[in-house]
């Protein structure tokens, strides 16, 4: 089978639609060829931000078995949909990603198109996916969702369980004299290096275009906290990155938290199974799903995040990490003081996160049911 991936980023820009693209490739690209089309690859008739006209999809798709669209992608969704128009074959499915809003004048003026033609491409479509119908069903495609259900497939982002794992110095080990230097080790980094110290971490993009991350509400949540119980680890970059940082130096915060800026793969992986808390405070449901949320719970991560449509049904509140007031300084104030007082229930989080992260999240789960969404 032939498959045109089409999305409007890719790794290595840092971003849950491009690294979802990504998997999605990564899962399907053994049995079936994909080619993925994207501004960087796909010479652009015009681009402004992650908008891009592709013009040329209207002779390339033709020759494939199924278009794959990621959505939104501005100025590209409308090719799709001219060349449907046309062309039966190849088939459609669209994955619905976000729903966008706060756009400036530009952007809402450029995206109008893309917006009046929304319905009749979705209409167009063999099957709309999502990584959660609880926000499709509170989002801007209400309506729509109601008057055809039975074309929207739920199938939340999967995650290679091998690669993202607890900290081996954590895990029991049935071997006698390896489970005793891994208990000396966690003494060690218990008595002298923690020093009954939480590490904190948030990973995100620092740019524009993440602007909903919830970066300052974090900031601002923090200085009251005891400055000798937790550290802050920032990992991420962008243009907003001098503005975090500013406000981090106007509350005191230098010594405790620290801007790591872009990480490989590795690297994040290590630097999360170093940390004992995620916080993902996003401010509203440009947030859909929060792909880092699945990173934290399979390295047995507890996390914090915003109790947003979507978001809330990642994990469980109080069994896998803790729902917050979407915005709230006070409040996610309040769910890290509760954390910090206790660490007992942090670490039965932990272990339930691992959990449910292989229930919920394996990416072999995930790839079955592509197939299936392709054979049907």
């Amino acid at each position: 089978m032939k498959i045109a991936q089409i999305v409007c980023a890719y790794p290595p820009y840092a971003g849950g639609i491009g690294n979802s693209a990504y998997r999605f490739h990564e899962l399907l690209s053994l049995k079936h060829e994909i080619i993925n089309f994207t501004p960087d690859n796909t010479r652009p008739f015009l681009r402004r931000g992650h908008g891009a006209v592709l013009p040329q999809l209207l002779w390339k798709l033709r020759k494939f078995d199924y278009i794959y669209l990621h959505y939104p992608f501005f100025g590209t969704a409308e090719i799709v949909w001219l060349f449907k128009i046309f062309y039966k074959r190849p088939k459609l499915i669209i994955q619905y990603h976000m729903d966008v809003k706060n756009q400036s004048s530009a952007a809402k003026i450029l995206s109008l198109p893309s917006r009046l033609i929304r319905n009749s491409l979705f209409n167009q479509a063999e099957a709309i996916v999502s990584s959660s119908l609880d926000y499709v069903k509170h989002g801007q495609l209400k309506k729509y969702y109601e008057a055809n259900m039975g074309k929207f497939q739920e199938i939340p982002f999967g995650i290679d369980l091998q690669k993202f794992q607890p900290n081996p110095i954590s895990q029991p080990s049935a071997n006698n004299l390896i489970a005793k230097v891994k208990n000396i080790v966690k003494h060690i980094n218990d008595l002298f290096i923690k020093k009954d110290r939480l590490d904190l971490i948030f990973i995100g993009g620092l740019d524009k275009a993440h602007y909903f991350k919830g970066v300052s509400v974090l900031l601002n949540s923090l200085p009251s906290l005891d400055q000798r119980k937790w550290n802050l680890k920032i990992v991420g970059d962008g243009d907003l990155r001098p503005e975090y940082e500013n406000l981090a130096a106007r509350l005191n915060l230098t010594k405790r938290v620290e801007f790591a800026g872009k990480l490989s793969d590795e690297q994040m992986i290590k630097a999360l199974q170093n940390s004992d808390l995620l916080i993902l405070p996003s401010v509203n449901n440009n947030e859909a799903f929060g792909l880092v949320l699945i990173e934290a719970l399979a390295c047995g991560v507890p996390v914090i995040a915003s109790d947003l449509p979507g978001v809330r049904k990642v994990f469980t509140d109080k069994r896998e990490g803790l729902l917050v007031i979407p915005g709230s300084v006070e409040d996610l104030n309040r769910k890290l003081e509760f954390i910090l007082k206790n660490e007992g229930l942090r670490q039965e989080m932990a272990k339930a996160a691992r959990r449910l992260a292989i229930r919920k999240y394996d990416q072999e789960l995930m790839k079955q049911k592509y197939e299936n969404l392709f054979t049907e």
